[in-house]
């Protein structure tokens, strides 16, 4: 019989797997096993990225990027000076895989293929001898004298460290086999998801995009600015998905029932623009305003907030009323919009809750209640905004606990 220590890390995503092999890497000693309740791995980055993976973000500064998290802002001061961005560049990159930065700081494989990262953690895992069990689940955790027994559906699993990294759970009983050991987890509730706006006439623009725009929760200081894009169920693109990441809580409060305040023309305040409004009648007076946009806007989105502003299509510049004049300033510096519930962003999930942070230890990731317990990924009380963040946190928890198992069971 073997005398190996065994590590068994649960989840087969993006923080499981980082720590499952850097464990393996680290300690060759070590047995490794990943279990994985689907019959899938690495699915988040499969589709992260519109099927590129955001690997993660130039963002280089731990300060500046510690305020990319809605939740965990502390916590991570601590993790990032183990294990960054640039340490993701640099880890990749020594297994061959160059990464690239976007103009939005976003960071993704050169070839612009998730595969990439995919087959770059595979072969890592197949390298150093990980264990992979696919459509295991793990039921229960009962810690023995020394290590873990491990209930799945179907066997009995033995362990000396236990890695948890599964991924955010969208309901509180979820947790109950992780509750059972004595961690208290804060209430799962969605982070990263679009506005529903049913029956809104916006709908009908689906597939325009504004570069930029500003975007308010009325009632709140909740507020964003960035690229808008209109889809047939509302409104979605960064500007949201920052929006939701940040108000996860509160508009979950809400039941998902609120206004949202966009500003079209966001380097203008509604007064700046009734100031600056004479000139640009007086220059225009001849034009019709349905041919004549001043602002740059998408020519479909004008037209509409012409229209919503009581506007006759063929109405010149010149021979605006009042009226109409002040319908238009507001739609354009602040037209409200009734937001009635939410749509999961595409098939990146992301959840705000988990296990407390306070109960783990953040220079190694271990349970501060369970010795030999570990925890990487979402399923902590961690979440980013979109742009490769998440996964910056998979990727530093994961290697962060695997530092700590391979050097304690050596």
């Amino acid at each position: 019989m073997s005398n190996r220590k065994q590590l068994i890390v649960a989840g087969g995503g993006a923080a499981g797997f980082f720590c499952a092999v850097n464990a393996a890497r680290q300690n060759p000693s070590l047995s490794v096993v990943l279990v994985e309740k689907s019959n899938k791995l690495l699915s988040k980055v499969k589709v992260s990225g519109g099927g590129r993976c955001n690997t993660t973000h130039a963002c280089f500064d731990i300060p500046e990027l510690v305020k990319r998290y809605p939740r965990g802002q502390h916590f991570l001061k601590k993790t990032f000076h183990w294990f960054n961005p640039q340490n993701t560049i640099e880890w990749f990159g020594e297994r061959g895989v160059r990464l690239k930065t976007e103009a939005d700081g976003r960071m993704f494989p050169v070839t612009d293929q998730s595969q990439t990262i995919i087959d770059c953690l595979l072969k890592e895992a197949d390298q150093y001898g990980v264990k992979v069990m696919l459509q295991t689940e793990i039921k229960s955790i009962e810690r023995l004298e020394e290590g873990f027994r491990l209930q799945t559906g179907t066997k009995e699993l033995r362990a000396d460290y236990l890695c948890i990294a599964t991924g955010g759970y969208p309901k509180s009983s979820m947790f109950d086999w992780l509750t059972a050991t004595g961690h208290q987890v804060e209430t799962p509730v969605p982070s990263l998801f679009t506005f529903n706006m049913p029956g809104n006439p916006v709908t009908e623009l689906m597939g325009i995009s504004v570069e930029r725009a500003a975007v308010k929760v009325a009632g709140s200081k909740l507020a964003e600015e960035g690229p808008l894009l209109i889809t047939h169920w509302g409104m979605s693109g960064p500007v949201i998905l920052r929006l939701s990441a940040w108000g996860a809580r509160y508009l979950a409060e809400k039941n998902y029932h609120f206004t949202a305040i966009v500003n079209w023309l966001p380097e203008k305040r509604e007064e700046m623009l009734r100031e600056e409004w004479p000139q640009l009648r007086q220059e225009l007076a001849a034009q019709k305003m349905n041919h004549k946009n001043p602002f740059a806007l998408p020519g479909r989105l004008w037209i509409y907030l012409l229209a919503q502003s009581g506007i006759a299509a063929d109405c010149r510049w010149g021979d605006l009323p009042s009226r109409e004049q002040n319908r238009l300033i507001k739609n354009l510096t602040g037209q409200e919009f009734e937001v009635k519930g939410k749509t999961t962003f595409k098939e990146e999930f992301v959840t705000c809750g988990g296990i407390r942070l306070n109960e783990i230890e953040p220079n190694t990731m271990e349970s501060r209640k369970i010795p030999g317990l570990f925890f990487a990924g979402e399923v902590m009380d961690v979440d980013g905004i979109t742009g490769g963040f998440n996964f910056q946190h998979a990727w530093t928890s994961g290697w962060i606990a695997a530092k700590a198992i391979a050097e304690r069971s050596i």
